[in-house]
């Protein structure tokens, strides 16, 4: 990139020279053109010499990827012992166990098996991994390397390299990985349906959807949060004539519906029984999509009631996002239809029009017998104006697994009229299973209704105070601490409890797992965050005083315990790469875990301070173990950011 940035401002340079050189410029109007061609020019090179500085600032302080560096380094020595063997496969992973290394290079038992099979080479991978070890290039993050039973390479990595890292994001902070080009990316998710109450059903889209967009706008991305709320189709006709039944006067005074829940029910019974009603309603549903400027009014009352609802929970579960619900595409879907008559893909089913996707035995419909347009029509107005309009070059579905085929199908008639080329631009549906009560059936309340989530919500804040009065905290804390820890905890344990599963199963509901500070919960990670944050308060080092040691001392990493922690934390690059790609946000949870624990153990075995046994009294501050505090909680505060929990300091 750098390169390619360095050869464009050569050839500007070179050209403002040529127009220089021709003498001519600002000489008379005729030459106009030049003047605005040397200003372009002009602009486009300090632009990009700008940029240039910007990305090699950026580079320098950006956590290195150590699994992507060992990849590039036994790429290469590949590349070097087989020259013409195409795609030879990159196999490098973290050793498991000490005694094996750092890191494992395991591509000679893969390459192999491609040579017998391509050649006819038998060839033991011992021999083949012997021959790629000569062929390491000359690099800073390799201490020696070992070849173990039948071919496997044991990498182990410099102590100054991984040291001089540590140092890096201590004085730089957390980094995100350079990551190339700046792409867009939309994330369409939480798309609650107007008139409804937000269920535990609407709780895991939220919560992944959001955790996903802040992972890619931490990555450096353009991200686009968008909720594509249920706020168009037939049922507004019945909710519209209710309203004006009920509240004949709603164009006038704002009607106060408080409970639209049971404005929704009354409306679905009177559908459902009387038959003049349901007359009425149809005849609603036609003027409100012909645009009838009281019928208007009447949707944006109701869609305002639900909107206050949603955001009281995007309130308290911080999270941002753009409402552009199904009515935003109602006007592009005749536009949708056309297009895919005059491509030839429509055919009429017993009056509807449907298209076939190859591949998917059912159809998509795009048009009803009645003319009115489908979820299908809608989905692929979305998908059209996401590629063409918002120009996305990534776009992420966060909608449950049964909605897998349906998207599928859209994506593949997308690519069918030619709308993206999935090699060029990325199409994801992120799928997730269900939410279990404790009895693993679908979680309902005990009289077999959904779980409104605003209750659930409610629910954990009271548990996580009982739980807080529990450890006595109440006597600890001031009452502003207490409230604070009580949100961190009850709304983290609740975004924890779900993305610390594998968003692809079903997970079951438990407050009293997910309150429980024991093993992999928020409320251990909570507690273990602000343990690790008091020892520099405690040991009375302020931020000043662990910057200005950051910049000074080494990072000693002699002990096994504090080595252990050092590479766990520089692991978290590739952590973040590896979810960019898989879109798997269990993964960090694991690896915060993972990081605390081996926390722990450091701790256990390494004094950070020093105190005399009699008086108390400190006696010696080992700054470098101070700094792998740090660097440690750093760490843990981007990933808690990432998943969307707050820490407290005091807890």
């Amino acid at each position: 990139q750098f390169a390619f940035q360095e050869n464009e401002i050569k050839l500007l340079t070179a050209e403002i020279e040529r127009l220089k050189n021709s003498g001519c410029l600002g000489v008379s109007p005729s030459l106009e053109g030049l003047r605005d061609e040397n200003a372009k020019l002009k602009y486009r090179l300090n632009f990009l010499k700008k940029s240039l500085q910007e990305e090699r600032s950026k580079s320098t302080k950006s956590m290195i990827n150590i699994n992507s560096c060992l990849q590039e380094i036994f790429g290469a020595a590949i590349q070097a012992a087989y020259p013409d063997l195409e795609n030879p496969p990159l196999v490098v992973t973290p050793s498991q166990q000490p005694k094996f290394g750092d890191y494992q290079c395991n591509s000679a038992m893969g390459i192999s098996q491609i040579l017998l099979r391509t050649r006819e080479q038998k060839v033991i991978p011992r021999e083949i991994a012997e021959k790629i070890v000569k062929n390491i290039p000359a690099n800073e993050c390799i201490e020696k390397v070992e070849i173990a039973g039948p071919g496997f390479i044991n990498v182990h990595l410099r102590k100054d390299f991984v040291s001089k890292q540590l140092s890096s994001l201590l004085i730089n902070g957390v980094q995100p990985p350079a990551i190339g080009k700046r792409k867009k990316v939309v994330v369409d998710f939480s798309s609650p349906n107007i008139a409804k109450e937000m269920h535990v059903g609407h709780l895991r889209s939220t919560i992944i959807g959001e955790s996903m967009s802040r992972l890619f706008e931490f990555a450096g991305y353009e991200v686009l949060r968008l909720n594509h709320l249920g706020d168009w189709g037939t049922q507004f006709g019945m909710l519209i004539a209710h309203l004006q039944d009920k509240f004949p006067d709603y164009l006038t005074v704002s009607p106060p519906i408080g409970d639209l829940q049971a404005f929704y029910k009354e409306s679905k019974r009177r559908f459902d029984t009387e038959e003049e009603f349901k007359k009425r309603a149809y005849q609603c549903v036609v003027l409100l999509q012909s645009r009838n400027p009281d019928f208007i009014r009447a949707w944006n009352l109701i869609c305002d009631v639900s909107r206050r609802e949603f955001q009281k929970i995007y309130n308290c579960l911080d999270i941002t996002i753009i409402e552009r619900g199904e009515s935003f595409y109602h006007e592009m879907m005749k536009d949708i239809v056309k297009e895919f008559e005059d491509k030839g893909f429509v055919q009429v089913d017993d009056g509807r029009k449907v298209v076939f996707v190859p591949g998917f035995p059912v159809p998509l419909t795009i048009m009803k017998s009645d003319g009115g347009f489908t979820y299908d029509t809608s989905d692929l107005a979305a998908l059209k104006h996401r590629l063409f309009e918002e120009k996305g070059d990534i776009l992420i579905y966060v909608v449950d697994s049964g909605q897998s085929v349906h998207f599928q199908t859209v994506f593949a008639a997308g690519q069918m009229i030619g709308w993206y080329d999935p090699k060029v631009t990325r199409v994801a549906h992120a799928a997730f299973g269900v939410v279990l009560g404790e009895d693993k059936k679908k979680f309902k309340t005990r009289s077999g209704d959904t779980v409104r989530l605003i209750d659930l919500l409610e629910e954990g804040l009271k548990r996580a105070m009982d739980k807080l009065k529990d450890k006595e905290r109440d006597k600890v804390l001031t009452p502003e601490e207490l409230k604070a820890a009580q949100t961190s905890v009850a709304f983290g344990c609740i975004k924890y409890a779900d993305l610390s599963h594998n968003r692809l199963n079903d997970y079951v509901f438990s407050f009293d797992k997910m309150l429980d500070d024991r093993g992999n919960t928020a409320a251990y990670l909570l507690y273990a965050f602000t343990r690790i944050r008091a020892i520099a308060r405690l040991a009375n080092i302020d931020e000043q005083m662990l910057r200005k040691a950051a910049r000074e001392e080494v990072l000693i990493l002699d002990h096994e315990k504090e080595w252990k922690l050092g590479k766990c934390i520089l692991r978290f690059p590739e952590i973040l790469q590896k979810i960019l790609e898989d879109l798997l946000l269990h993964t960090l949870c694991d690896y915060l875990y993972e990081l605390a624990t081996t926390f722990t153990e450091f701790y256990d075995s390494c004094y950070c301070v020093e105190k005399d046994r009699q008086t108390g009294q400190i006696v010696k501050v080992n700054m470098w173990r101070l700094l792998l505090c740090e660097a440690t909680a750093i760490v843990m505060a981007k990933g808690f950011d990432i998943l969307g929990i707050k820490p407290v300091q005091r807890m």
